[in-house]
């Protein structure tokens, strides 16, 4: 996510990082509009107006992307005229079958001696999967599986990192027919079994642990609780990733026993919303939401995607700092369906400095090069330019999500690249598995903006009553359907939760969750989470506006900020917790400058009720601040009612906020 300051400007601050004229090479969006000039005598003056026809004409562009893209498979029609506008659960592509696998097997480009998958580790050597060898795998996983019973329909579940047998199984699951799900190794027990306990899996994958820089983490007790608290698993199977680590209770095969066979691999058509793998929410404050992506749809969003948002071309390697159990490696992970390298990693990024990712980036020609903004922050603070360390020529893009992105730090993060890098700064969630808006090859990148929606979105923010609005934060809406939303939610008969969700605000139209702003060139920024937003006064201040200011300033190593209100209507407490930089104090120094920079860059309005220190701040395991239970927590609400442990970083963190309740 991308950040600006103060929404109710017409012209907010930006500078310019990048333009199309700093391109390396053409795009595969011009391809694509060549496609349609050629063979529908389509043709656009400018991106503006592709863009516009995409949205308006959302069931043509979606049948066109297929044809493009010569996905395998049958069935061109993407929705009935009825259902061109119905964006709860309409039936995209009817009577047509295909399967993600066969897309992601085909490779484009790629020889049988290319490498497919690069492996980097803490754990063991690093390793290379060429195209032929991955072929070769999923066959030898896919005669496992089915030895073990898996057929279409069935649950295939791993606990493993970011490896490319991860990923090899994902493919090998898909191309039966069957469901696949993980979970990172680092998720909590109670976590997993809160996942998996729901989707029923036939087959759990895991590993018996990994090392984390130095530190060599065990994980066979885990992976024998969580087993054993599932009655489904017919069939447990470690990879020994740990060298030394006991032996995992339960366990029925090895890795090595699952794939001993020689198979050529299969893809099984099924139909466009037949499921293909399972996402779950962050579960941090109730029950994971276990949500079901379909074939069809992932594989139509992300070959859109990857090709016009991240411009991955055959043969471009791409990286991103993720672990499986984040959305983003889902989505990385198909640039193989683009004939690309994928890049996989599960090293310390600060081992033994944090210049760990930028040494892989070097080794492996890493071309799209995908982080947070909390490990830019890490670099800038250290002192460490990539440019000036390793070879980063290869980069071409520097991909930047999960949290909000200050525009310093964007500019500062591109020029310790290259001259010439593009910034791709997205929005979406893991119930899209993609992005709603963001940056792309054929727009200006700007600082503290995202350039618009993608293509194929309707997205606007909405008031309250349901206006659209513009230069005014509100709602993120979605009023037209996307391929990609869920299928479904796992075991919600009737789609009561799915209901609930997302469509319970606004009749017949999807409210993501995020406030976010868009101005009349159709630019954008998102604040946060729309009910992490602080009531002040009336009016509604988005969280990430304080975050871009704080995680600049000297003092202060993090922070969070919360609207506490013990009873509705009683004005309640705007609150700014601080983690202090090693030798700082909560002096009054450092409170005159936070509360100087507060009013002079913000507003008066902004000012904190009380500045306070603390020792960290509450992430989910994809680094995401937890304002909401915070603010439960101030409210009086008891630790173990908001979160999760399992779901979080550092699940110590939220006790210290018993203190201040007292006190909101």
């Amino acid at each position: 996510m991308t950040l600006t300051a103060a929404p109710d400007q017409d012209q907010v601050p930006s500078e310019v990082l990048w333009t199309p004229a700093d391109r390396r090479r053409p795009t595969a969006l011009e391809g694509f509009l060549a496609r349609l000039t050629r063979d529908h005598d389509l043709s656009f003056d400018d991106y503006d107006a592709f863009l516009a026809w995409s949205i308006e004409q959302h069931d043509v562009f979606w049948s066109r992307l297929w044809d493009w893209g010569g996905l395998p498979g049958v069935g061109h029609v993407a929705l009935r005229p009825e259902q061109r506008d119905q964006v709860f659960k309409p039936r995209w592509f009817p009577g047509a079958e295909l399967n993600y696998a066969e897309w992601m097997l085909a490779m484009p480009g790629l020889a049988d001696g290319d490498p497919a998958l690069l492996g980097y580790s803490d754990s063991r050597p690093d390793t290379t999967l060429t195209a032929a060898g991955l072929r070769d795998l999923v066959g030898r996983i896919q005669a496992g599986l089915r030895a073990a019973g898996v057929g279409r329909g069935d649950r295939v579940a791993a606990y493993l990192p970011n490896i490319p047998e991860t990923v090899a199984l994902l493919v090998a699951t898909a191309g039966l027919g069957a469901v696949f799900t993980s979970c990172a190794p680092e998720f909590g027990v109670q976590s997993v079994i809160d996942r998996w306990r729901q989707i029923e899996p036939k087959v759990v994958v895991a590993i018996d642990g990994y090392r984390y820089g130095a530190k060599a983490v065990a994980r066979h007790e885990e992976v024998a609780s969580i087993v054993a608290s599932l009655p489904s698993v017919g069939h447990l199977v470690v990879l020994p990733y740990l060298s030394g680590a006991p032996a995992v209770e339960g366990a029925t095969q090895t890795w090595a026993e699952l794939t001993a066979s020689p198979t050529e691999p299969t893809t099984e058509r099924v139909s466009f919303d037949h499921p293909l793998y399972i996402l779950f929410s962050s579960g941090t404050t109730g029950l994971p939401k276990a949500i079901m992506h379909g074939h069809g749809g992932i594989t139509l969003e992300h070959l859109k995607s990857l090709s016009f948002a991240h411009d991955v071309h055959s043969r471009d390697r791409v990286f991103w700092q993720t672990t499986t159990g984040w959305m983003m490696w889902n989505l990385v992970v198909s640039g193989l369906g683009l004939g690309a390298t994928v890049v996989t990693s599960d090293v310390n990024p600060t081992a033994p400095d944090v210049g760990a990712l930028w040494r892989i980036a070097d080794r492996a020609g890493i071309t799209h090069f995908g982080t947070s903004p909390g490990f830019l922050q890490l670099c800038r603070k250290a002192g460490f330019v990539p440019r000036e360390q390793v070879d980063t020529s290869a980069i071409l893009q520097l991909g930047v999500t999960g949290t909000a992105c200050p525009g310093d730090l964007a500019a500062w993060a591109c020029a310790s690249i290259s001259d010439d890098v593009r910034l791709m700064s997205g929005s979406g969630g893991t119930d899209i598995c993609s992005g709603f808006v963001g940056d792309s090859p054929s727009q200006d990148v700007r600082t503290g903006r995202m350039a618009s929606a993608y293509p194929g979105v309707a997205v606007s923010a909405y008031a309250p009553d349901g206006t659209e609005l513009v230069g005014e934060q509100g709602e993120l809406v979605i009023t037209k359907p996307m391929p990609s939303m869920p299928v479904g939610f796992w075991g919600d008969e009737g789609d009561a939760r799915y209901r609930d969700a997302y469509f319970d605000d606004f009749a017949g139209v999807w409210r993501h969750g995020d406030w976010i702003t868009f101005w009349p060139d159709g630019s954008c920024a998102i604040y946060g989470r729309s009910d992490a937003t602080l009531n002040r006064d009336g009016v509604r201040l988005g969280t990430a506006e304080y975050y871009e200011l704080l995680d600049a300033m000297p003092g202060v190593e993090d922070a969070l900020v919360v609207h506490a209100e013990r009873s509705p209507g009683e004005g309640g407490k705007l609150l700014l917790f601080v983690v202090l930089t090693e030798g700082t104090s909560m002096d009054e120094d450092l409170l005159g400058r936070i509360r100087d920079a507060i009013k002079t860059r913000l507003s008066p309005r902004h000012l904190p009720d009380e500045v306070l220190a603390i020792r960290d701040v509450p992430r989910n395991l994809t680094g995401k601040r937890l304002e909401v239970p915070v603010k439960k927590i101030l409210e009086g609400a008891a630790v173990t009612d908001v979160a999760t442990s399992g779901a979080m970083q550092n699940p110590g963190s939220l006790d210290q906020f018993t203190a201040f309740a007292v006190r909101s």
